[in-house]
């Protein structure tokens, strides 16, 4: 075989036909890198060799024996056919079966040396034979084994091609690849006791150890946490040294005309966080700070006192959330915290979503307007806050916002945007860096503030407004729903109302071999029937006594405002819905949640949702509806009832379902070693102290170009939504 490049596609290697390109293809192996970083997800430890007359049954063992016959029966009760051969060596003889496998007899051929590796069974009669064994065709005594007596990697499937089809194309690519460069500098390999990169591709692949394979994985896992610290440390350092309007605070004019005129009293951790901001804004330095706080912590009242500082000092604030229904959310919420507020303090406010655009001067004084006259008065700085969606950035040259002087830029839900966004607003400010503050209800664990958000600094509301009732929470079996349905009835009789939340139910395994797009839609037809079908059960039967709704996605931007408008005013007693009311929905009136399918969701947006409820005077219930019997589902369940708050669920999610959930695993552009490896804090500070190493000695990376140009290759995949 020619010598390999890394960037060499797989069909143009000698022994790698059409059909198995076909299936590395499936598998999302292009080229020879990519095949050499598809890793194993375990080992089977084969690489114990016992004579036949020692072994022992359940046991995993390697034989190595000489085959004296194999034959292929048809099992006409079964419906398959049956491949035996007789193996023997010096101490005895042993049958191994394959089910299914006829070809084998192909392959195996009498007075042939092999090799047999797997478990030991017994039959009924007590005679122990090998099901289903590894075997290796051996040409000589020593030669060396890909497949038995040794540690054996098990690598991700595709049908019709196994893990012994990989290990052998790998067997001949690691022999064949060029030199490889470490681009990871040789002291912080020696500092966090890494191999270097040709010796852990070796090691993860062949290992003779399971010591040696955990230190090649720690040095893939390390890879890319490695290259997000170096991206975090440089964003914060480029920040630091641009310039952003210094915004003071006159203390005594916040106490006197607007924190004692606001409905309620902020909490010490509304405080601390809005202290935080106003010493961050005070600075010319750019403030980049993450808000985070549970489900109805005061997070926008806080967003609300720094935009009203900002407006008192001739600068404008834009808010952009994620969602229609979380920015018209903001829009009232601003609106009713300054109301109560002297005519002088209070701003006008903006709001320019798909469907609409509006203007709030002054109490009862509100105007729809076209977007285009809003951009205008926004250009001129006559609003010195506007809320908004994506229509904040999308639309033409002539069409596109552009502030008169920008002082914050206010994020929801910061996670659900990436930095082109953030970009795009920044750019639309005449060049001037504003102060960025993001804000998230989604409780964010320990580790990945650490990583991914590496690069902000952290406020935290961890209790929640004076007056906010705990909510009762309870794990409902399906054989009890009945009882749960006629409380709830109970609940709507006294005029109170209810959330249905219906599950996103998972795509057949021949929706999931789509493009991604496919995929996404083929998702989105089955949410969109999930809730359909629930609510033509509940609307027909359970609650056909009552008005009820239905809400998703799809539906156009009128027809849900409609829908939310109704449901506020309390029209519809039960809204049925997809995870659309996840964020921004505040329905004082809703006391009852119910989550169908539970068990589907992980804790962290069970919270969110519990978290629409539980807003008014009234007490308030959630019940998590589950068809399972796992007792692990049903403890994972449990452990939102015990949960003192979002943080600690968080924890626990992300022990049981990993950063996938937090991040967007599909979106991250992360690998899948780093995605598990942001569960362990060591690694991560590791690499944190590893990157700020780097950069003390290279700010730019140019003493390290092999660095250099993968972080610029990691940079273009990095899409942190």
């Amino acid at each position: 075989m020619r010598v390999l490049k890394l960037n060499t596609p797989l069909n143009q290697i000698r022994g790698i036909g059409p059909a198995v390109t076909a299936k590395l293809n499936k598998l999302g192996l292009n080229t020879v890198n990519d095949i050499l970083y598809h890793f194993p997800f375990r080992y089977e430890d084969f690489s114990h060799v016992s004579n036949i007359a020692d072994l022992v049954p359940k046991e995993q063992s390697t034989i190595h024996g000489v085959i004296e016959d194999v034959s292929v029966r048809r099992a006409w009760h079964r419906r398959m056919f049956i491949t035996e051969a007789q193996i023997a060596d010096e101490t005895g003889t042993i049958r191994a079966v394959w089910f299914n496998q006829p070809y084998i007899k192909n392959i195996l051929i009498a007075g042939q040396m092999a090799n047999f590796a797997g478990k030991v069974s017994e039959s009924e009669e007590g005679e122990l034979y090998l099901s289903n064994p590894t075997f290796e065709v051996l040409k000589n005594e020593n030669q060396e084994t890909k497949h038995t007596a040794r540690l054996v990697p098990i690598y991700p499937e595709t049908r019709g091609f196994t893990s012994k089809g990989i290990r052998a194309i790998l067997n001949s690519l690691l022999q064949n690849i060029p030199r490889l460069y470490d681009w990871i500098p040789k002291d912080i390999l020696e500092k966090n006791s890494l191999p270097d990169l040709k010796n852990a591709l070796q090691k993860i692949h062949y290992p003779e150890t399971l010591n040696e394979a955990f230190y090649a994985r720690k040095r893939f896992a390390f890879e890319d946490l490695y290259l997000l610290q170096l991206f975090n440390l440089i964003q914060k350092l480029t920040l630091a040294e641009e310039k952003s309007p210094k915004i003071p605070t006159d203390i005594e004019w916040l106490k006197n005309e607007v924190l004692s005129k606001l409905p309620f009293e902020l909490t010490d951790g509304q405080k601390k966080s809005l202290w935080e901001i106003i010493k961050d804004i005070g600075e010319e330095k750019p403030m980049n700070r993450l808000i985070q706080g549970d489900v109805g912590s005061g997070k926008t009242a806080v967003a609300a006192v720094a935009a009203l500082i900002a407006a008192k000092a001739g600068l404008q604030t834009a808010i952009m959330a994620p969602t229609e229904v979380l920015a018209k959310q903001h829009y009232e919420t601003f609106k009713k915290l300054f109301l109560p507020m002297d005519k002088k303090i209070q701003p006008q406010i903006g709001l320019v979503t798909a469907s609409e655009a509006k203007i709030f001067y002054e109490k009862d004084v509100e105007a729809d307007t076209k977007k285009t006259s809003l951009i205008q008065k926004v250009k001129k700085g006559e609003i010195p806050i506007i809320i908004g969606t994506h229509a904040l950035i999308s639309g033409t040259a002539k069409n596109a916002f552009s502030f008169h002087n920008l002082g914050i830029l206010i994020i929801d839900e910061q996670h659900r945007f990436g930095v082109k966004q953030r970009a795009e607003l920044t750019k639309n400010s005449k060049g001037i860096t504003p102060h960025f503050l993001s804000m998230s209800a989604t409780p964010i664990p320990r580790t990945l503030m650490l990583s991914v958000f590496g690069d902000l600094d952290i406020s935290v509301i961890s209790e929640l407004p004076k007056g906010r009732q705990e909510i009762t929470t309870q794990v409902v079996q399906k054989e009890n729903t009945t009882d749960a349905y006629n409380f709830i009835k109970q609940k709507l009789n006294e005029g109170r109302q209810a959330f249905v939340v219906c599950p996103r139910i998972e795509p057949s395994e021949e929706e999931k071999t789509a493009p991604k797009k496919q995929l996404f839609q083929n998702i989105k037809k089955l949410e969109l029937k999930s809730v359909k079908e629930e609510y033509e059960k509940l609307s027909k039967t359970v609650f056909k006594d009552y008005k009820v709704a239905m809400l998703h996605g799809q539906m156009k931007p009128a027809e849900k405002e409609k829908i939310m408008a109704d449901f506020k005013a309390n029209k519809i007693n039960v809204l049925v819905s997809t995870t659309v009311i996840e964020v921004g929905v505040d329905i004082p009136n809703a006391v009852v949640m119910v989550i169908e399918g539970s068990e589907r969701f992980g804790l962290a947006q069970l919270h969110q949702l519990r978290g629409r409820i539980g807003r008014g005077e009234h007490k308030s219930y959630c019940y998590l509806f589950t068809d399972s019997k796992n007792p692990e589902t049903n403890a994972r369940l449990k452990a939102i009832i015990e949960a003192k708050n979002g943080f600690e669920l968080a924890e626990k999610d992300l022990e049981i379902r990993g950063p996938g959930q937090f991040i967007g695993e599909e979106q991250s552009g992360f690998s899948d070693f780093m995605m598990k490896s942001l569960q362990n804090i060591e690694l991560v500070k590791s690499a944190r102290e590893s990157a700020a190493l780097t950069l003390t000695r290279s700010r730019n990376l140019e003493k390290f170009p092999n660095l250099k140009e993968r972080f610029d290759e990691f940079k273009i995949r990095l899409h942190l939504e």
